[in-house]
């Protein structure tokens, strides 16, 4: 969610003055709340949210139903997905196809759920992708063969 046009106060701000604070979401669509000792805040109405939820769920439903309608829909999706995401002109194109439907099945499968964090993990995961790609240096690193098994990798809960 964008904070750029939230109101930013401390969150002692809220808890001092919460009267003068909450008025404060007349002006401003949401509020930013930052905290000394964790991670920041974002305060807004709940009519406000179920507006964004909506809003969400249009794009990605009008999305979902582009992508899936016609044959041609796909090549305007990978067409289009330079402009939404400069970074995938470093992933080859078959990289590029599979960003596009696993971007669109999991918009749909995260709408029926109301919950964005797989979508949000997506981007970034193929975003990373990218940046490897992006890299020659760090491409061939990661791809060459290693010719080397380097047994059993350790369980982290075991260290526990």
């Amino acid at each position: 969610m964008s904070t750029e046009r939230a109101a930013a106060v401390n969150f002692s701000e809220l808890v001092n003055k919460n009267k003068q604070t909450l008025a404060r979401l007349r002006d401003s669509p949401r509020l930013l709340l930052h905290r000394r000792d964790g991670e920041d805040l974002v305060l807004t109405t709940a009519a406000r949210a179920e507006q964004d939820q909506t809003v969400v769920s249009a794009a990605t439903r009008m999305l979902v139903a582009m992508a899936r309608r016609e044959p041609g829909s796909m090549e305007l999706l990978l067409d289009i997905l330079p402009d939404a995401f400069p970074w995938v002109r470093f992933l080859p194109e078959t990289d590029v196809h599979a960003f596009a439907v696993e971007l669109v099945d999991t918009m749909r499968a995260a709408e029926s759920i109301t919950n964005s964090a797989a979508v949000a993990q997506l981007l970034i995961a193929w975003q990373h992708t990218a940046e490897v790609h992006s890299d020659p240096e760090l491409l061939a690193a990661l791809t060459r063969d290693h010719d080397a098994d380097y047994g059993r990798a350790a369980d982290p809960r075991e260290a526990e």
